[in-house]
């Protein structure tokens, strides 16, 4: 008999009163962690030291906090707005981000948020390297003894009213792996009003759980990303990807600004195929694409079937515009299927969309575990084989070896950025399906220190994926078939995709190193790949209505969107260049001193840096100004 609980504090009291002093626990990556109840626990655990908590889980989402001025000036009435007042900030992910996890508690992720835990020692020395397909198998061998998860519940759902809602990615796969080998595991489920109900195999009745916790007080804001600016690059590289999509096909898509781009230049494939054409062919040189590769620009028949460990805004765009509506039938139910997933994250907009859902658009949502969306060893390998025709999984990575290797979440010292997630999975499984190809998006040039650096190196001190298992690369710059060639002819075609100004560099240690004939030259064509030239076609686009800035929606105010792009130019402006930098940044707080201000009004008023009374605040305006200019 499943126990119900009408507050946290009693489901606590319960967990200590039952379970040993050491408490090993899991909670799913993401938005389905119960935030009050986590918090509750580890403030109880904090308070204890005779007791211990070990936390198994990944992607630990706590809103940003920013110290420096203008950007916390930004940020906080956004994050009022967008999270709430009351919004639980995870304690246990911000003391470990902060490298102050008490000697009690340990946190192990095997996927952190991007960038999180670079400065935490405690996190860094725990994560755990694994595909997320075995993150079921590496919790049973640690002997977690309490799963707990946010769920949603419908009275009206008849014999299924609990849906694990984002999450039955690894909790399926997890409860299965105890019941076989009939250890003990207290499954604990919250219910939040908001919690999008969503079918497939996330639905459940109440005798899955141990406990159900329905407290009133569980009604925040859930997790949602802010929608970012799309950048040229990434534009540009979406621009390219949305080529290589085929219609009848399976589209693999994860999140952020590069498949913000994707998904705009698909949208534009299909609602305006001649805008799309001039594009193609307004592209600077004579970009040759490899004659292996299949490029397509004309509007989706009979559409594209979605398969992603992560579903994101992507597909809700997708569905909407007529492209996501080939569908497959899900071997559960018997029902028909456009979208596989096996969680799903994104802006506010998509969990109103998903809440929203009726009919086929809501029964064609499958949500299911990530061991059958990420892999092929199911034991119905032969249909999914058949369901995932023309598959194209595109992920992103931070840089790419000449050889063909690539790194997406570890740096050259060892600390982990983000972590392997499904990344492997797709790429893998894109060798094993007839006219399946993996698609790796890279921006070709990052800033760092004040200074451009090249994501094209030579080599790689770690890889996500090595080179055996090479395929399609993407930079702003153009595609790289890399799939069955030689080492020189993988070298050749990833040195025509490189920013120019690291070309010589990079042919001379290839050529030093044997691997690429002395007398090569770089092709005319892609010695202009200059972000001058990028810049010149994007705008092109510009004024032509496409590769807008928030081209797929935005959670900011015409204002906002505007302080946003001005912030990303104060922080390059802001990077350790030396002397000179601070010397131009000195002569631009100057020049806009007193100029007039009344063209940004509504932007420094935003800022609450109308009137600016202090010397201080007036050296924040006239930055402010010069970057809004």
């Amino acid at each position: 008999m499943t126990r119900k609980f009408l507050k946290v504090e009693q489901a606590i009291d319960e967990i200590l009163r039952e379970t040993a002093s050491q408490i090993r626990l899991a909670t799913p990556l993401g938005l389905g962690k119960p935030n009050h109840l986590l918090n509750a626990l580890y403030a109880r655990i904090k308070g204890e030291p005779s007791r211990s908590l070990v936390i198994y889980t990944a992607l630990s989402l706590n809103p940003p906090s920013p110290t420096e001025e203008l950007a916390r000036r930004f940020f906080a009435p956004f994050a009022r707005r967008q999270w709430g007042d009351r919004y639980p900030v995870l304690a246990y992910a911000k003391d470990g981000a902060a490298n102050r996890l008490p000697k009690n508690i340990s946190v192990h992720e095997f996927y952190f948020q991007a960038g999180s835990a670079l400065r935490s020692a405690s996190l860094q020395q725990d994560y755990q390297s694994i595909n997320y397909t075995r993150v079921a198998e590496s919790v049973l061998a640690r002997d977690v003894d309490v799963l707990v998860q946010l769920i949603a519940h419908d009275r009206k759902r008849g014999p299924n009213p609990y849906s694990l809602g984002s999450n039955p990615d690894v909790t399926l796969d997890l409860v299965e792996l105890y019941r076989a080998q009939n250890k003990p595991l207290l499954k604990i489920g919250v219910v939040h009003p908001d919690m999008p109900f969503l079918g497939g195999e996330a639905a459940v009745g109440d005798d899955f759980f141990d406990w159900i916790v329905d407290d009133p007080m569980v009604d925040h804001e859930l997790f949602a990303l802010p929608r970012m600016p799309i950048s040229d690059a990434d534009h540009a590289i979406g621009f390219y990807a949305s080529q290589l999509v085929a219609d009848d096909g399976t589209l693999q898509v994860g999140i952020g600004s590069l498949s913000d781009a994707v998904v705009s230049s698909l949208i534009l494939r299909h609602q305006d195929s001649v805008r799309y054409r001039e594009l193609v062919q307004k592209s600077w040189g004579e970009r040759p694409i490899a004659s292996a590769l299949k490029v397509e620009h004309a509007p989706f028949v009979s559409g594209l079937y979605g398969l992603s460990e992560m579903v994101t805004d992507g597909y809700m765009h997708l569905r909407r515009a007529g492209i996501l509506k080939r569908e497959v039938v899900d071997e559960k139910s018997g029902s028909k299927a456009y979208l596989h997933g096996a969680f799903f994250l994104g802006s506010k907009e998509f969990y109103a969309w998903l809440r929203s859902l009726q009919g086929d658009d809501q029964s064609g949502i499958r949500m299911t575990r990530v061991s059958k969306v990420n892999d092929l060893y199911d034991p119905h390998e032969l249909l999914l084989r058949r369901q995932r025709k023309n598959a194209r999984f595109l992920n992103t990575c931070m840089q790419v070896s000449l050889l063909g290797g690539a790194a997406s979440e570890t740096l050259s010292d060892g600390r982990v950025v983000s972590g392997v997630g499904g990344q492997y999975n797709f790429v893998s499984m894109s060798q094993e399906l007839p006219d399946a190809r993996s698609i790796l998006m890279m921006r070709s040039v990052r800033e760092e220190g004040g200074r451009r650096r090249s994501n094209m190196v030579w080599s790689l001190a770690h890889l996500t994926i090595p080179r055996h298992l090479r395929d399609i690369v993407i930079t702003e710059y153009g595609i790289a078939d890399l799939r069955g060639k030689t080492d020189s002819e993988v070298i050749r075609a990833l040195l025509e995709i490189t920013d120019s100004e690291f070309q010589p560099a990079l042919v001379e240690v290839a050529q030093r190193n044997g691997k690429l004939s002395g007398d090569y030259q770089i092709p005319p064509w892609a010695r202009t790949n200059t972000p001058e030239n990028l810049v010149r076609w994007i705008s092109f686009g510009q004024s032509h209505g496409v590769f807008g800035r928030f081209a797929m929606g935005s959670d900011f105010t015409p204002a906002e969107e505007k302080l946003v792009l001005a912030l990303e130019i104060i922080q390059k402006w802001a990077a350790p260049r030396g002397p000179v930098s601070k010397w131009r940044m000195l002569i631009r707080i100057i020049k806009n001193w007193n100029t007039d201000s009344s063209r940004f009004r509504a932007e420094l008023e935003r800022m609450d840096l109308g009137e600016a009374p202090t010397l201080k605040a007036k050296i924040w305006r006239a930055l402010l100004l010069a970057a809004l200019r």
